[in-house]
């Protein structure tokens, strides 16, 4: 099949594929032509690629899950390189999450902070500052 016949059958763009070709995840043999023939193994890589990038794992990273289909695996993760690929995605999203538990740590106590410094607003924009000097509008 050709490249926009694989790209459609599996949902993907022609760019996406000639990246995936890029990175050296899909290798399609040459027509006497000079055009790509594509098989059902690279319907399944594709897929593959597609299914990982959906859990977090980027098609730059997906080389341990296409070589454990190259070798004839009936999954790309019956092979230990893959669940360490694995397992480093978990590290990845345990350090992102922990980076933002204390991002919003933070955010909460600045919060809590201001809530207990600020007056509560009688009108306007919400803020009252004692013995602040009030500034008229100007008009143009």
């Amino acid at each position: 099949m050709r490249i926009s016949e694989l790209a459609e059958q599996v949902g993907v763009t022609v760019k996406a594929v000639r990246y995936y070709e890029r990175l050296g995840l899909v290798s399609p043999a040459r027509l006497g032509n000079g055009y790509r023939e594509y098989g059902d193994d690279h319907v399944r890589v594709v897929r593959e690629i597609r299914e990982l990038a959906a859990t977090g794992i980027p098609p730059g990273k997906a080389r341990p899950f296409i070589d454990c289909l190259g070798s004839g695996h009936a999954h790309s993760d019956e092979c230990p390189a893959s669940r360490d690929a694995y397992r480093d995605g978990l590290a990845e999203l345990d350090a992102a999450i922990a980076q933002l538990e204390r991002r919003r740590e933070l955010l909460a106590r600045r919060l809590s902070g201001a809530e207990h410094r600020i007056p509560e607003a009688a009108h306007g924009c919400g803020c009252t500052v004692p013995g602040a000097v009030a500034v008229e509008a100007l008009t143009i």
